[in-house]
């Protein structure tokens, strides 16, 4: 287990767009702003935009009654330039990365729904999870714990028509 947490990314400070996706990730608001962009279109899109936002939530609950329940350290790396980067000094716990569940939950949902704006939306979703691991704030696991979390409670919450 201890060579899946083994963080061979760089300490420097990340590109500023990469600080920005994992920043507007915080609390859902990144997904929301997505959101309305694909409720906007007709087609399924729009239906997929509200089945994703009730993954995400669903997520992000399950992310934090989890979190309550594994107390994990968060890595450290509280000097470094990557982890300084962040406006955010997060303390909770480490396992699961709520954003990477949030992302995930998101993404899946609207692509079980709507492939291609899931498609569409994935690299976003890529960017935040590897935003985590980037900033020091989450153990790669923390991440894959989070993303496997993420997919099976959208495909638990998908609806047949």
């Amino acid at each position: 287990m201890r060579e899946l947490d083994d963080n061979e990314l760089p300490t420097s400070r990340p590109h500023p767009v990469l600080i920005a996706v994992t920043t507007a990730a915080r609390g859902g608001l990144l997904w929301l702003v997505v959101a309305a962009l694909l409720a906007s279109r007709r087609g399924k899109s729009r239906r997929a935009a509200g089945r994703g936002l009730v993954a995400a939530g669903a997520g992000m609950a399950c992310g934090h009654l989890l979190s309550a329940l594994v107390r994990r350290p968060r890595p450290p790396a509280r000097h470094l330039p990557a982890r300084e980067s962040l406006p955010e000094r997060p303390s909770s716990s480490s396992f699961p990365s709520k954003h990477a569940v949030t992302a995930a939950a998101f993404t899946t949902a609207v692509a079980l729904r709507a492939p291609k704006a899931g498609a569409a939306i994935a690299p976003l979703a890529v960017a935040v999870c590897y935003g985590r691991m980037r900033t020091r704030v989450h153990w790669p696991t923390d991440v894959l714990g989070g993303v496997a979390l993420g997919c099976t409670l959208a495909y638990l919450l998908r609806r047949r028509e």
